[in-house]
């Protein structure tokens, strides 16, 4: 509360005249009140020039009198504060994720569990009502509200920990940075940020007019601009968000479809299409209704999210430790389109493999412009007898890439052929080979350019060596300049300081940054630079895989054919791949170069409390557990000596199941492998 009494200004240290505090003050409300109006109720009731020249005249206040300035104020949305990481944020109540169904079938099977488990409780089901509402396609963010002040927001994360980004939260104007309620003063609110689909638009359209990458959909633009260190970045960007939860101790909470109208109450942004309803029928009757409206929604929404009502009787169903048991998604179809094929064009992976893609009519579907879609291998075209000028339906697939579902053969040009097999690789012309049982076609020049480009845009990605700085154009514009041939030559752009400050997109603070980034990635592990060097076949897990097993990179560049095989989940292909990489002289190169920069090529074991029960033993899990996240058991598995598989084969040990397992439960039984419960396995933990 501003006082006269604490505050001074900074103008021959004199203490603050009222009429100043009681300006600053009604400033703040105008202006607090007319972004509720513009960005949450859509009813704005003052022009963008009133606007403005009030918030210019607070800004006046608070820069002339800084002891005016709160965290709450409208002119602290954005800090201009550039960030080097985000700090761990723990959730007080982990934020699950939803199960998905994709019919009608799935959700009354949904409905007769909840009745079940609240009959077993002894729960009178004829008070049982569902709230429905619309499924955004965004990213789940909290927000901590502690004396009525917005004091920190978080991503989802895993579900138990995500990033403080509170920064960047604050540059969303439908987000209030306090509220004004007499009882409710500390609380969360978790709700979806999104970017509506005009202004996704506009985004790629200013992206296109820069020479930039454009963004694969708004959700991942979502994701992406959460993700940015400098919050001026982010309030440049039309982030947006809709809240749907609500936790507090200041009052009894009974309802969720009460919590949704307090939450308007408190004046954050609810979309208006939730609706309480009887049973699972009505339930259905919603889902259709929206499903017809969708593509006329100015956002990006994939299904229906179901919750029981009650919030007493969403505690007696209880949770998995993935997701409530009282809540479903249900999705909808993904969406297609029709459009053409104009020509098919062959692109080079840093590995050499050929893949075919669609040059499509430019068509607008889930979010964005489509132009282009992946034909996977020259099988799959054969398969579907894909061709030049064919009219196809397309889709993304898991709504994010695109894919040629179906040939529509009553439209096909009689002049039509079939596509011919590649011989020579689209960029250098050396000859391609197709190794036996493969799919694949490959480009077999190591320094063929696309091969480059894509080994470095590997390398140093974020679950690689995670330099950053280092984006798509950057990486070609150092390529054609000769600043880069190949890997080793990321650590020596040092010696390039000032031609690269020189460059456009570049500047003495970014090229600073970057060769931060560059030094840093130094001191990742061991199992990290055997995934970035790029090696066919191996994946982040295989690498983790191979490093526990070869605790350096001289044992594994020595290491049989055979030996590699024998490793637990590594077959004959991936140990062919490893050993045909260490004979090839430019391998040993690469190895060698990146040793002399101070790479780490050495396994840093984990200091392990055996437990004999573990030892040296196998484990699957399949199903859900109710104590520990799959990724929690496998850690917990692996620093008591065990091991932890994703397939089950003659030499698992145990399988661990969890409640709706799959496909693993019945391989484990015809294979005669020990089957336990999360019970037993528990107790085994605890001997």
């Amino acid at each position: 509360m501003l006082s006269k009494n604490n505050l001074s200004g900074d103008l021959f240290n004199q203490p603050i005249p009222d009429t100043i505090i009681k300006e600053v003050k009604l400033l703040r409300e105008k202006i607090n009140d007319a972004d509720y109006k513009y960005y949450v109720l859509a009813q704005p009731d003052i022009d963008d020039y009133e606007y403005d020249m009030m918030m210019k005249r607070l800004i006046e206040l608070e820069k002339l009198y800084p002891a005016l300035i709160t965290d709450d104020s409208p002119t602290q949305r954005v800090s201009g504060q550039v960030i080097d990481k985000f700090n761990s944020v723990t959730h007080t109540v982990p934020m699950l994720s939803l199960s998905n169904s994709y019919n009608f079938g799935e959700l009354v099977e949904f409905d007769r569990r909840v009745k079940t488990l609240l009959q077993e409780a002894e729960v009178d089901i004829n008070n049982l009502e569902y709230v429905c509402e619309l499924k955004f396609d965004g990213v789940a963010v909290s927000l901590i509200f502690e004396n009525s002040k917005f004091v920190r927001g978080a991503t989802r994360g895993d579900g138990f920990t995500g990033d403080d980004v509170t920064n960047n939260l604050k540059t969303i104007k439908s987000i209030p940075l306090s509220v004004n309620h007499p009882i409710i003063k500390n609380f969360e609110v978790r709700g979806e940020v999104f970017i509506k689909k005009k202004d996704f638009e506009k985004i790629n359209y200013e992206q296109e007019l820069l020479g930039e990458k454009t963004f694969a959909n708004p959700r991942n633009t979502a994701a992406g601009t959460l993700k940015l260190k400098d919050s001026k970045q982010v309030a440049a960007r039309p982030l947006d968000i809709f809240t749907y939860y609500l936790r507090t101790d200041d009052i009894e909470l009974k309802y969720h479809f009460e919590n949704l109208k307090l939450l308007k109450e408190l004046k954050f942004p609810v979309n208006t299409y939730y609706k309480k309803v009887n049973n699972i029928q009505e339930v259905k009757e919603y889902c259709d209704e929206i499903e017809k409206i969708r593509d006329t929604l100015p956002y990006e929404i994939d299904g229906v999210v179901v919750k029981v009502n009650s919030l007493k009787q969403q505690e007696i169903i209880g949770n998995t430790s993935k997701s409530p048991r009282w809540a479903i998604a249900y999705k909808f179809k993904a969406k297609q389109k029709t459009t053409k094929i104009k020509d098919i064009k062959l692109q080079v992976g840093r590995t050499g493999t050929i893949t075919p893609v669609a040059e499509l009519e430019p068509v607008f579907l889930a979010g964005s412009k489509i132009s282009r879609a992946t034909l996977h291998n020259f099988d799959e075209i054969k398969r579907k007898d894909i061709r030049v000028g064919d009219t196809v339906l397309i889709e993304k697939g898991g709504d994010v890439i695109p894919k040629v579902v179906e040939v529509l053969k009553e439209y096909r040009p009689p002049d039509s052929k079939e596509f011919p097999l590649p011989k020579k690789c689209p960029v250098c012309n050396s000859e391609l080979e197709k190794p036996e049982n493969e799919v694949n076609y490959y480009c077999i020049n190591y320094f063929c350019p696309a091969q480059v480009q894509g080994r470095i845009e590997h390398f140093v990605s974020r679950d690689a060596m995670d330099i950053r700085g280092l984006g798509e154009n950057i990486i070609e514009t150092l390529i054609s300049k000769g600043f880069i041939k190949d890997i080793a030559d990321i650590y020596k752009l040092k010696e390039h300081k000032e031609e690269l400050i020189k460059m456009e997109r570049f500047g003495e603070k970014s090229v600073n940054n970057l060769l931060k980034s560059i030094e840093e990635s130094k001191e990742k592990p061991y199992e990290k630079v055997l995934f970035a060097i790029g090696i066919r076949h191996i994946g982040e897990r295989t690498a983790k895989i191979i490093a526990s097993h070869f605790p350096d990179i001289d044992s594994l560049s020595n290491a049989t054919e055979e030996k590699i095989d024998e490793i637990y989940e590594i077959g004959p292909k991936i140990a062919k791949s490893i050993t045909e990489f260490f004979k090839d002289s430019k391998g040993k190169k690469l190895i060698e170069d990146l040793k002399k920069v101070g790479l780490k090529f050495q396994h840093e074991k984990k200091k392990i409390k055996e437990n004999e029960n573990f030892k040296n033993k196998t484990f699957v899990l399949t199903g859900t557990l109710e104590n520990y996240t799959r990724k929690q058991a496998e850690e917990l598995i692996e620093s008591l000596g065990g091991n932890t598989s994703s397939s089950v084969t003659r030499k698992t040990d145990f399988v661990i199941v969890g409640s709706d397992p799959g496909s693993k439960l019945e391989k484990a039984k015809s294979l005669g492998v020990k089957v336990i419960t999360e019970k037993e396995f528990i107790q085994m933990l605890k001997q």
